[in-house]
Order: C-alpha cells, then structure tokens, then sequence
C-alpha cells in the first residue's frame, strides 16, 4: 500500500506541476498566452497523470480486496514484482494514450479563435477552436477511455462489491469497523477523482455551465492532489506516528 501511495504521489506532483503554476499566472493576471507546443505538452502530462491516477486507483482498490477477503494469500498475491508490475504497465498505457490523443490533436486546424475558454489546455475546449472536423478525435478519445475509465472503474466496484459483503459478514462490530477503516482512505479519494472526472466529461455539456465545469475541473487538477496526502496521512497511524516522532526530533534538537 505504501508503494502505491508513493506513486499517487508522484502523479499529484506531476499534476499539479504541469496546471498550477500556469493556472496563477493566468489568474493573477486575469487571462495569459500559451504557445501551441506548451499547449499540446500540457494536454499531455494532464492525459497521462489522470489515465494513470485511474489505473493506479484500481489496482489499488485490488490490493484492499486481496487484504481483506484473502489476507492469508495476501504476501503471495501483492507480490513484490506484481506490484511493480502492475505500476509500470499503468505508466506506460498512461502516457501511451495521453500521446496518441496528443499527436491526433496537434494535426487538427486551429484557424479562428485562439482564445480558449478554459483555466489550462484542456482536450474539451481546445476541440471546440478547431476548424477541422473532430469527429475522429471523440471517436479516438472514446474508445480510449474504455480500457483507461471504464475497465478501472469496473475493478474498483467489482472490489468493493466483494469487500462490503466480506466485512458484513464479520460477526462483531469492532471487526467491521477495523476491516472498513482499512479501505476508508482508498474510497474517498475515489469518490473524490471519479465525481470529478464523470461530472466533466461524462455529463453532457447542456446540462453544466462552462463556469461549472472549471470549478469541477479545479477540484481534480488542484483540490484532489492537495487533498490525498492529507486524507491519507489523517488516516493512517503509521504515517502519523512518523510525522509526530519527526516533529519531536526537530523540537528537541531546535531546544538543545
């Protein structure tokens, strides 16, 4: 679980890193310029963290079924190797998908308006300026999403389908309670990510204001990678025993 939350971190720092700075420099000086190859790198590394983040939420949601329906094979499942396994092959469909959309989207005309109506390059309404026929391209990011978002979320409800009916069948409640907070952290960032991302791409556009969908679109590009390490380290004593015995440490040797 602790490699796995490293490499949630590791696509939050990459996130933020590629919106967040540009995003205030836009803001504080109520509108900015991008070149098209920022554009197109932007569009990118946003692609590729979040088709990672889903793939990574869903082994992850594999691993707490495996801890808690079948704790005794769970050092011969969540193998060493398994593990490592599974985060490259998520890295390398990431960035495979997010640089087919990226190269489709770069050949595409843009000759009218170069004013996009959005906080960061984003797919959606860099679309909306091309002069040329997109068709192609949703029909590309819609096969895409698929094995990305579909077959992800298919796992984590599939995992916690089984989860729920192993821990209702814990007799005493103190057991219930301690199998549930071991999966809690996992859930609510999944219900944060996946509200987020079906609220903006999922939702047909008639029913959301282009103000709403940058709010939502605020909150899985800046709110949810701040967010993560928080919930996590409230909710795991490990990391907050660290975190006091690292405090203490400083205290005293600031003291002495």
């Amino acid at each position: 679980m602790y490699f796995f939350i490293s490499q949630l971190s590791i696509s939050d720092i990459l996130l933020s890193t590629n919106i967040v700075p540009n995003l205030l420099h836009i803001l504080l000086n109520n509108g900015g310029t991008v070149s098209f190859i920022g554009c197109m790198t932007q569009i990118y590394f946003f692609a590729g963290t979040n088709a990672f983040e889903c793939l990574l939420l869903a082994v992850m949601s594999y691993d707490r079924y495996v801890a808690i329906c079948n704790p005794l094979r769970y050092s011969s499942i969540m193998t060493n190797r398994f593990c490592v396994t599974s985060i490259i092959i998520s890295w390398l469909i990431g960035n495979v998908f997010s640089f087919i959309v990226t190269i489709t989207s770069s050949k595409l005309n843009f000759c009218g308006s170069n004013i996009i109506d959005h906080l960061f390059c984003d797919i959606v309404p860099l679309l909306e300026l091309s002069s040329s026929d997109t068709f192609s391209v949703h029909l590309e990011i819609f096969l895409l999403a698929a094995p990305s978002v579909m077959v992800p979320t298919s796992i984590i409800v599939m995992s916690y389908t089984y989860i729920v009916i192993s821990v209702l069948r814990v007799p005493s409640s103190t057991g219930r309670q301690k199998a549930f907070s071991t999966c809690s952290s996992h859930l609510i960032v999944v219900s944060i990510f996946y509200w987020t991302i079906f609220s903006v791409y999922v939702i047909p556009k008639r029913e959301q204001t282009w103000v709403s969908s940058k709010t939502l679109s605020l909150l899985y590009t800046v709110f949810t990678p701040f967010i993560n390490p928080i919930i996590y380290s409230l909710r795991n004593k490990d990391i907050k025993k660290a975190v006091q015995q690292t405090l203490h440490k400083h205290i005293s040797r600031n003291n002495y």
